[in-house]
This record gives C-alpha cells, sequence and structure tokens, in this order.
C-alpha cells in the first residue's frame, strides 16, 4: 500500500493521509515530482510509456516523475523518480513550474535537470517506461504535432517550451 501526504490546492500539506488507489477526498490532492532531462548538448530526454499504463500507454512524455511518499518533499520524490526511471543521479534541479489538476488531483511540480550523463547509460523501469530516445528542439515539435507524446505531459510544460522556442 503506498501512502501519500495529502495538500490542499495552494501547496500548503494538510493533516491526512492518502492512499494510493483510493478516491481523493474534495478539496485535496497529492504531490507529483516530473523532471525535464535537459543534456548539455541541447538535447532533451524522452521516454516511452509501457503500453499496460492505464493512461497514454505507448507515448512519449518529457518528463520522468511520479507521485510523491508520506514524508517526502517535492525535490527528494523529484531526485528519487529520476533515479529511478532513469537511472540518472542529479545533485540539484530548477524547478520550472507548478500546476495543480482538478481531473487528477494533483500538485505537479516540474524540474528541469541539466547533465552530462554518457546519452546510453539511460536506464529503463520496469512498468513503466520501455525506451528512451534523445532529441532536439525540432525533433521534439515534430513528435508533438504527430500525436507521439502524452498531452498532460505537454500542457504542463508548455509556459517552459514556448519560453524556450521548442513548441
Amino acid at each position: 500500500m503506498e501512502l501519500w501526504d495529502g495538500y490542499f490546492k495552494d501547496g500548503t500539506k494538510a493533516d491526512i493521509t492518502l492512499i494510493r488507489g483510493k478516491r481523493i477526498p474534495k478539496g485535496l490532492y497529492h504531490l507529483v515530482s516530473e523532471i525535464l532531462v535537459r543534456h548539455k548538448d541541447g538535447t532533451y530526454l524522452l521516454m516511452k510509456r509501457d503500453e499496460n499504463k492505464p493512461t497514454c500507454p505507448g507515448l512519449y512524455e518529457a518528463t520522468a516523475g511520479g507521485s510523491a511518499y508520506k514524508g517526502e518533499d517535492k525535490t527528494t520524490c523529484a531526485k528519487r523518480e529520476l533515479e529511478e526511471e532513469t537511472g540518472i543521479v542529479a545533485d540539484k534541479m530548477e524547478q520550472i513550474t507548478r500546476v495543480a489538476c482538478d481531473k487528477t488531483r494533483s500538485i505537479y511540480y516540474v524540474f528541469l535537470c541539466d547533465t552530462d550523463c554518457e546519452k546510453t547509460s539511460v536506464r529503463l523501469q520496469p512498468g513503466e517506461t520501455t525506451d528512451y530516445m534523445w532529441v532536439n528542439a525540432q525533433e521534439f515539435r515534430d513528435m508533438a504535432a504527430k500525436g507521439q507524446m502524452a498531452s498532460g505531459n505537454l500542457q504542463r510544460l508548455s509556459p517552459y517550451l514556448t519560453r524556450m522556442g521548442i513548441i
């Protein structure tokens, strides 16, 4: 059983424990950290979602990420999820946006991780990801235009991607 802390929409912690898979009470949210990985050469890491995932199966996401465990803050969650899903260890990350989503009852904290890792060292997480690729801005745009990327992920990243001239 996976336990989460409950949060109010403004990001303050509520005094309640949530259980993954159980309905989140109205007015409460859980914390999700997502990490956009940019290589020192300017390319971005895209991760292909497992075909058995309930949402967006087989589509690419521009982030690694997931839900924070009970007692875990957004940065600790981001570092853990990045390492679990990619094998990349990050000492520091920059938060680039925060989005509260009423539909998923989630507060998404999106971070940017700059890395100089060996590109072939990316590790996949069974049940989560099945492939990865490093793409430049044009390839990123093309994949988004062709519907090969998870739309919710793109929406959360759109302020950053627009600012950077990627979409």
